[in-house]
């Protein structure tokens, strides 16, 4: 699982742009239940020199996001990234173009409420419930008209045609949200988003730009906060190559992985700080030493080392210890690095191994990817296999997306932060796959893409995967 997403638990669009009549400013008014946020600035709608401004407040609990990083699901700060999502809500109105938002940290708690009127600001809150231009709760005003933000914190996103989604980096204000006051930081309050001071003070309007509310009927259109990381496991126990002068030093490593489970739960080793774990290769069962390496942790239960060495043999056997204390014996089969007469257009035939085609929303479950070349046929002058070989591509990625109408829930990662990357180890390809993000009662499905080192690029292979989320 390499994403997570949690979806607002409060928003609301506070204004001051004039009613209908054009004196009256609708500073008072809430729109906490609506299912759209909006942000504008009017200039000279009112008078020649009068400004109207429109913001928009949005919080997420981060409740879940200490609850995985304590149960190590989720990376220490410096290896997840946190990004905003805000999708655009299509109007009739105009919509401005070649703009940029601010969002910026929210300094003070406040009230979602219950308004619903976006157009003519009927929806008072009269010093209750729900947040305004004026208050930012009941019998609590901001300090500052328009709302108190913490502007060093600001991140800003640009638009050009206007129609775009908001995709934001905001790690930075997610972690100091996480450290809090006590961490020396500041409180989760949320964000604020407005356009930027230059165009609040321009004159001319920016009019208007409207995302989906938390309220909204369409689901994967609902604001969320994004935690993206690469948790990909590349266990090359499967896939594990002599050294050859056709490599560079770095493709001559193979990353071997020792997993402690103990009753079927990855457990940690006991002892494991006291000294240095590490991984040795022998050439027989008997004991015939040929070189050894560090090993580290990756995560509870799952310890790693990078090896390297050059030979014939057939069979290799691994030998992880500490401290004189042999903890596991395995077996590696080595392949040797081949050049290639010509470029290579491989075709593959694909399938899920352990698909049970329907997941309980509180699940995260794993996919098994087999893999072979799709014109495989055995060796007609030796002794042909009966079963292909399971390749294991080394650079893989997958997408979901909803059947019904294609929309994609997870795309391709093809940025620096690989968050839909598949994982192998000796029993092929494999990633893991957080049910909580879907929506229940509809069928998905994946497709995955291998990197081709001709094209220099992904290809998509032609097969779709298909299972449904349930309660």
């Amino acid at each position: 699982m390499a994403i997570f997403r949690i979806t607002a638990s409060l928003d609301n669009t506070i204004s001051d742009a004039y009613e209908e009549n054009l004196t009256t400013r609708g500073t008072g008014s809430n729109m906490g239940a609506s299912d759209i946020l909006e942000v504008f600035t009017i200039y000279a709608q009112a008078n020649s020199s009068s400004v109207e401004k429109s913001r928009a407040l949005i919080q997420f609990p981060l409740d879940k996001i200490t609850e995985k990083r304590t149960a190590n699901i989720l990376p220490a700060s410096g290896s997840v990234s946190f990004f905003l999502n805000l999708y655009n809500a299509p109007h009739s109105s105009t919509v401005p173009t070649n703009f940029n938002l601010f969002i910026s940290p929210v300094s003070q708690s406040w009230q979602e409420g219950k308004g619903l009127d976006m157009d003519n600001y009927t929806d008072l809150t009269y010093d209750r419930d729900g947040s305004n231009w004026i208050n930012a709760a009941s019998a609590s005003t901001w300090i500052t008209q328009g709302g108190d933000y913490l502007y060093s914190e600001t991140v800003t996103a640009s638009f050009t045609e206007g129609t775009e989604d908001l995709v934001i980096d905001v790690s930075d204000i997610v972690e100091n949200w996480i450290k809090g006051l006590g961490g020396g930081k500041y409180n989760n309050y949320g964000f604020g988003i407005q356009l930027s001071t230059t165009h609040e003070a321009d004159i001319k309007s920016f009019f208007t730009k409207k995302f989906f509310a938390r309220n909204s009927e369409f689901y994967f259109k609902r604001p969320n906060l994004e935690a993206r990381w690469d948790d990909s496991d590349l266990d090359d126990r499967g896939n594990f190559y002599f050294s050859s002068s056709l490599a560079t030093g770095e493709q001559n490593l193979n990353k071997i992985y020792l997993y402690n489970k103990i009753r079927g739960k990855l457990t940690n080793i006991p002892n494991v700080g006291s000294g240095q774990l590490t991984a040795s290769l022998y050439s027989d069962k008997s004991g015939t030493l040929l070189s050894h390496f560090d090993a580290g942790q990756v995560s509870t239960g799952i310890y790693t080392a990078s090896v390297y060495l050059t030979g014939t043999q057939s069979t290799l056997y691994d030998v992880w210890s500490l401290n004189g204390t042999q903890y596991f014996t395995g077996s590696i089969t080595p392949k040797t690095v081949n050049t290639e007469m010509t470029s290579d257009d491989s075709k593959y035939v694909i399938s899920v191994t352990n698909n049970i085609y329907e997941y309980r929303k509180d699940q995260t479950a794993r996919f098994r990817i087999y893999s072979r070349k799709k014109n495989w046929s055995p060796n007609l002058y030796t002794v042909a296999q009966k079963t292909p070989e399971n390749l294991i591509i080394e650079d893989a990625l997958y997408k979901v997306f909803r059947i019904v109408d294609g929309q994609d829930i997870i795309n391709y990662s093809t940025s620096s932060t690989k968050y839909s990357k598949l994982s192998h180890d000796v029993s092929g390809n494999y990633f893991d796959l957080d049910m909580s993000i879907f929506e229940t009662g509809y069928q998905y499905g994946f497709k995955v893409s291998f990197y081709d080192d001709y094209l220099n690029s992904y290809k998509e292979q032609p097969y779709i995967f298909k299972f449904k989320v349930v309660d």
